[in-house]
Order: structure tokens, then C-alpha cells, then sequence
């Protein structure tokens, strides 16, 4: 976690049951992973919590991570990431994300701040809904994989969103970390 963040101790995940540390960003993130157990009808096992992408661009290396990954029944259906502030602006970071996390491009792409939240269709980048309460249920969920044919992304594509996802979240991580420490 970026040293930018203010941690007011720790607390529980509600998915995985480990301890974690306690901010006002996971706290969101604890109401989202909430919502899908509790009104969207997931359970525990349906929910993959921050899984960690390795990417490594002209030689350097870094860690990214999404927040939740949906898999009713195994299958990778959904990316849900979290940013605070405007979701626009991470919009295509999310894409990425659900592009290079799976051998096949996750259908879904959700972005959201607690707040506002966009959902995707991750081939075309296009939002097809607004609104927390428009992700897929459980039950929907199992009705769109059931019509899906799930796809590999070519390597020259690939090369691409690691790119930008490289961009998006280990550089800008990092400049934001630099910036903040050579500046206290």
C-alpha cells in the first residue's frame, strides 16, 4: 500500500478473513465486497480479493493489483476496481487490468469510487452501465457466461495494455511516492 495513505489501524478483510490494514479507501472497499455477498448474492469463494498483476515493461518490473475479481462458478466474469476520486480517469487502467489478469480478456469491467461506479463491456471499453446497483448478480452473472465465448488477446495487443497499465499504476505509483517523500 502507498505510503500516502493514512492508516487508522487495522480491521478484517470480509472475504479473504485476514488482517489488513485499515484506511478510508479499504473501508470502501469492505463495503463493495459487503454488497456483493450480502445484495448481489456472491458468495466468499465467488470473489477473488486483490489479485496482484506482475508486468514488466522494457525491462522494469512492478506490481499492480485489482481489487476483486468475480468467478460465479470458476469462471473469471467480472473485474471490480476501486479508486477514490473521478472513475474516469481510471476507466482504462481498469480495462487493462481485465485484459492481462486472466489468459482471456475478463468480460467485465467495473471502476468505482464508492460513489459513482461505470460498468463495461471490457472488448468494446464501453460503459453499458451506471450505478453500483447495475453490476450483474450472481444469477446474471451464470446467464452471460452461459452464452460467452471467452477469448485470448493477441501478444501485440497484449504489449499494449501492459503498457498502459505499467503507466497508469506502477509509474504514476511511484512518481506520487517520490513526489510526497522528497516533499516532507
Amino acid at each position: 500500500m502507498s505510503s500516502r495513505h493514512l492508516i487508522l489501524g487495522r480491521t478484517t478483510d470480509f472475504i479473504t478473513g485476514r488482517k489488513i490494514d485499515d484506511t478510508v479507501d479499504e473501508q470502501v472497499r469492505q463495503k463493495i465486497a459487503r454488497f456483493l455477498v450480502e445484495k448481489k448474492g456472491y458468495q466468499k469463494e465467488d470473489i477473488d480479493a486483490r489479485r496482484k498483476i506482475r508486468l514488466t515493461v522494457d525491462g522494469n518490473a512492478g506490481e499492480t493489483m485489482v481489487d476483486f475479481i468475480i468467478k460465479p462458478g470458476g469462471t473469471p466474469f467480472i473485474l471490480i476496481n476501486f479508486a477514490p476520486g473521478s472513475i474516469v480517469t481510471r476507466e482504462r487502467s481498469t480495462l487493462a487490468a481485465a485484459r492481462l489478469v486472466e489468459d482471456y480478456e475478463i468480460p467485465i469491467s467495473v471502476i468505482t469510487n464508492g460513489i459513482d461506479t461505470h460498468v463495461m463491456d471490457t472488448k468494446s471499453g464501453k460503459i453499458i452501465a451506471r450505478g453500483l446497483d447495475k453490476i450483474f448478480s450472481k444469477k446474471e452473472a451464470f446467464d452471460k457466461i452461459a452464452e460467452l465465448v471467452l477469448e485470448k488477446i493477441s501478444e501485440a495487443r497484449l504489449e499494449k495494455e501492459r503498457r498502459i497499465l505499467y503507466t497508469f499504476d506502477v509509474l504514476s505509483e511511484k512518481e506520487c511516492n517520490d513526489f510526497r517523500c522528497s516533499k516532507f
